[in-house]
């Protein structure tokens, strides 16, 4: 529902990245060069990233 502030795995911080990452996949680039801008380099981060769905707008009603 709402990105991890930090890794599960690594305990990096990647709350912050969550923005200029969807703002970057919705301009059209590629997930990898996303976050290859973002400095975000061990898969786990990656991971975490790239598998967070935004659900907050639909539990939120309930």
């Amino acid at each position: 529902m709402i990105i991890p502030v930090r890794c599960f795995s690594c305990g990096n911080v990647i709350g912050s990245s969550w923005e200029p990452y969807h703002q970057m996949i919705s301009e059209g680039k590629s997930k990898k060069e996303a976050l290859d801008s973002l400095k975000i380099k061990k898969y786990c981060c990656r991971g975490a990233i790239m598998s967070h769905v935004e659900m907050i707008d639909t539990v939120g009603k309930y």
